[in-house]
């Protein structure tokens, strides 16, 4: 990072400018450790389930992360996948993913990515998300608009559901699987395909710069999906995110086919 100053105040709050360029810097630090260990990559242990697996590289990068943070924003929170919160009673918290998309990560298949985002009094205001292969930088700030590598982004134009490619994800317990795997049948008819590519930031940021016109996917954490979520919004996309009266649903979609996707996305079993 280029900077370690505390954030400066921006109307009574941290400056979401501010915030966005420290996750973003954050991200870059982190993603180069991933980077220099693709492709040796090994599983330490499983956490959820046998598919939900940890690297030394998940750690590694959330190590840094944290002290990277720790740096800039000494009084405020974190929240990580691997080692748990920090401070949860602080107004400032960070919420990271050191390394999404894991899986994809130990396989040597080319899509993980590093997400951080600043959540103010329980909202998030500021996120950056990093393809670490492509080195694409995604971010936002709450009212700022998002961004791709600096240039301003904006969900595609879609006809219709039928002319719509939406990304899921899938959960690590068998019976959620089963579940999902009975809500994708009844969408796949109704959309022009669907794709599974193992992050959910990735693929939230894919709908804020038009490479997806949704996605959709239950039982996933806040950590995966809270600065993908606020740069998709900030493109122009409708969001919802997950309570117990969805059953922890993540979706977001071009205005267009929100309400249409949404609607195709419960549970057809009786």
């Amino acid at each position: 990072m280029t900077s370690t100053s505390v954030v400066p105040e921006y109307e009574g709050t941290p400056n979401p400018v501010a915030l966005e360029r420290i996750a973003t810097e954050t991200a870059r630090a982190a993603s180069a450790i991933i980077r220099a260990s693709y492709g040796n990559a090994t599983s330490l242990r499983s956490k959820s389930s046998p598919t939900d697996i940890v690297t030394q590289t998940d750690i590694d990068s959330e190590n840094l992360v944290r002290q990277l943070l720790g740096a800039a924003t000494p009084q405020a929170g974190l929240l990580g996948e691997e080692r748990g919160g920090t401070d949860p009673g602080q107004p400032l918290q960070w919420i990271i993913d050191p390394l999404d998309g894991t899986i994809n990560f130990l396989y040597g298949v080319p899509i993980f990515a590093v997400s951080i985002a600043a959540a103010f009094q329980g909202d998030v205001v500021a996120g950056a998300v990093i393809d670490v292969l492509r080195e694409e930088v995604f971010s936002a700030h709450l009212g700022g608009g998002a961004r791709l590598n600096g240039d301003a982004i904006h969900v595609a134009p879609c006809d219709g559901l039928a002319a719509a490619l939406i990304a899921t994800g899938f959960s690590y317990r068998p019976e959620l699987r089963e579940q999902q795997g009975r809500i994708a049948h009844g969408l796949l008819p109704n959309v022009r395909d669907i794709r599974a590519f193992g992050s959910a930031a990735l693929e939230c940021c894919w709908v804020a710069c038009g490479r997806l016109n949704g996605y959709f996917e239950r039982d996933i954490k806040l950590w995966d999906y809270a600065a993908g979520a606020l740069i998709a919004t900030e493109a122009g996309a409708l969001a919802e995110l997950p309570c117990p009266e969805n059953a922890d649903l993540v979706v977001t979609a071009a205005p267009n086919i929100f309400s249409a996707l949404r609607a195709l996305l419960q549970d057809p079993s009786p």
